[in-house]
């Protein structure tokens, strides 16, 4: 029998002994993303037979997440399958990569349904992309940030540090106000788990920047590692009256990011038209698409 327990702050060296090391790509284990979101989701863990395992919560039923690290994933699997059924419920599983398709289709043929959730792929760059914008494809982002320079040429972009929390919850406020937050209850979950991360900015590890006009702050940004290798930017935010801040903070941060993290994950579109075409623009490496896994 698997012991979950509840998600904590302290779980992070934890967590990430297991997603650093690991080749998954998809920012749902970022450890700020489980920290900052376990309040929706009653996020859970266990270290069972060599894998981590997650277990968190939609509509009140339990759902899971592909068990992380090495050892007898088949097992895993199926213990997690009675887990399920001991809470009486169908099992399910969430964000399954590409790659892992085939592999669970091998060990359990006939057994579940996997379903592509395209709203729910990451958008992965390669840094030196991000970071230097070459080439005719990157051209209209120039133009954006050349614009911006010309601009605003007070403009500075510093590292996010905790006198500046609350001028970036002000910012994120009034991006609120004008986004209607208020009757969008997404909207509203992701300023909490913002509130959350930010409130934690230390014992997260999380690392940031801030885009600022003079002594103005006008946009800010921050991310965690996934592994050693790719780094999530889990929030983007900037005061859009200011053409071209959204390009800036994107440029900037690319180049901010330690060079060890050969790629940035962007995270989903939620398939709001708008948000994916801004992804597209930016000419991804990867769109890693994820399935949700149902038993049949």
């Amino acid at each position: 029998m698997i012991e979950f327990r509840k998600l904590d702050i302290e779980d992070k060296d934890t967590v990430q002994r297991y997603t650093l090391t690991s080749s998954r790509k998809n920012c749902d284990l970022t450890f700020a993303n489980l920290y900052g979101w376990r309040f929706r989701y009653l996020t859970q863990i266990a270290e069972h037979k060599g894998f981590l395992l997650i277990k968190f919560y939609i509509d009140n039923e339990p759902a899971y997440m592909l068990p992380v690290g090495e050892g007898d994933l088949r097992e895993a699997i199926t213990e997690l399958m009675d887990d399920a059924r001991r809470a009486g419920t169908a099992f399910r599983m969430f964000g399954i990569c590409t790659e892992h398709v085939k592999e669970i289709e091998e060990m359990f043929p006939g057994k579940f349904t996997l379903t592509p959730e395209r709203d729910y792929a990451d958008y992965i760059y390669t840094r030196s992309d991000l970071a230097m914008l070459q080439g005719k494809k990157f051209q209209p982002k120039r133009n954006h940030i050349n614009k911006f320079k010309k601009s605003y040429p007070d403009y500075k972009f510093m590292p996010l540090t905790e006198e500046m929390v609350r001028e970036c919850m002000k910012l994120e406020a009034q991006w609120c106000k004008a986004n209607n937050c208020s009757e969008n209850e997404n909207l509203q979950e992701e300023r909490k788990a913002m509130s959350i991360v930010l409130a934690n900015r230390n014992e997260l590890d999380i690392c940031g920047g801030v885009l600022l006009v003079g002594d103005k702050i006008i946009g800010f940004t921050y991310g965690a590692p996934i592994n050693n290798e790719i780094f999530d930017t889990c929030v983007e935010k900037a005061d859009t009256s200011y053409e071209g801040a959204y390009a800036m903070i994107n440029n900037e941060f690319a180049n901010m990011i330690p060079q060890q993290y050969a790629y940035i994950n962007r995270e989903e579109d939620l398939g709001i038209e708008g948000l994916r075409k801004a992804k597209m623009s930016y000419n991804p490496h990867t769109i890693l698409e994820k399935y949700r896994l149902e038993e049949r």
